[in-house]
């Protein structure tokens, strides 16, 4: 990581809408969309129907601010190494469309809006999660676990589970087993859809030194481990049903995109012990799948909320 100080190189963008474009693009809009697709059906859940219409609103924007603020201090602190990743060299700072000390600046702001915003106009439970979400995402995970260990995707990514009780906290005041059950489910989804992702960009990250699992484990070590998560999220998925009374749709509806997504995780297993190695082994798929998983259960979740 470059030292705090390091003097900003950036070459200033050519237009104010370059600027604004550069300055949204650190916040990651497409990561930010995933979160947004757990929130907002947990708060169907926690409603047993419609959630306030003034209280959800503000959870999803401070909420979108929340994941901002992370994300583009998590781009501060990775700037180096996104400038020699195929995948990241064409954010922003790689690219020194904006300054670090602007993207420090902005991420700070944007972490302060979203508390603040949160705690006056939704609750402070809600607010606490949520910067307890950034500072993890960035003290924990970033500065911590991504660079040191295999297993930085897998603690790191509790981060990403914390819109679930968020959205929940922000309708109820509290917590309870419910939004626990699916901080579980997104909790053992996001090791297996984010190897495959990294088993893709392998010589990214083995030349920027992140010890991702597919840079020091075997192709058939990392399957085997993306097998063992994809069953633990599904039959986590299985358990809002008892937990949360809901309808047989959900189970169905679970039980269903289970299946399918361990069809396609088991098929990613047949190509490794087949001896494919490489693009061959078409880690993507999976890749794609997971996203159509996580974001048909979580509508599964909220369409059955509104049935109960």
């Amino acid at each position: 990581m470059a030292p705090l100080g390091t003097a900003a190189t950036a070459t200033a963008p050519r237009s104010t809408g370059a600027l604004v474009k550069a300055y949204v693009a650190l916040t990651k809009p497409r990561i930010i969309e995933l979160l947004l697709i757990t929130t907002l059906p947990v708060m169907f859940l926690a409603a047993h129907g419609l959630p306030d219409l003034w209280t959800a609103t503000a959870t999803m924007v401070f909420g979108t601010l929340s994941a901002g603020s992370a994300n583009v201090l998590n781009c501060y602190i990775d700037r180096d190494i996104d400038r020699t990743m195929r995948r990241t060299r064409r954010r922003p700072l790689a690219k020194h469309d904006v300054s670090p000390m602007g993207a420090l600046v902005f991420g700070v702001i944007l972490g302060t809006l979203s508390t603040l915003g949160l705690a006056l106009t939704v609750n402070g439970l809600a607010a606490a999660l949520s910067l307890g979400a950034i500072l993890f995402y960035v003290f924990v995970y970033s500065l911590v676990l991504k660079r040191r260990t295999s297993q930085n995707i897998v603690w790191g990514g509790i981060a990403g589970c914390m819109p679930v009780l968020i959205g929940w906290a922000g309708i109820t005041g509290g917590l309870s087993w419910a939004p626990v059950v699916l901080f579980g489910v997104v909790f053992f989804w996001t090791p297996p859809h984010t190897w495959t992702l990294a088993m893709r960009y392998r010589e990214d990250y083995a030349a920027a030194e992140v010890p991702m699992l597919p840079v020091v484990a075997t192709e058939r070590r990392v399957v085997q481990q993306v097998v063992a998560y994809t069953w633990a999220t599904v039959l986590c998925s299985l358990l809002l049903w008892p937990v949360a009374g809901t309808s047989l749709l959900y189970p169905a509806a679970a039980l269903v995109l289970g299946v399918v997504c361990l069809v396609e995780v088991h098929r990613l297993l047949g190509r490794v012990n087949a001896g494919k190695t490489g693009v061959d082994l078409r880690p993507m798929r999976f890749f794609h799948w997971s996203n159509i998983y996580l974001a048909l259960l979580f509508l599964a979740v909220a369409i059955d909320s509104l049935l109960v």
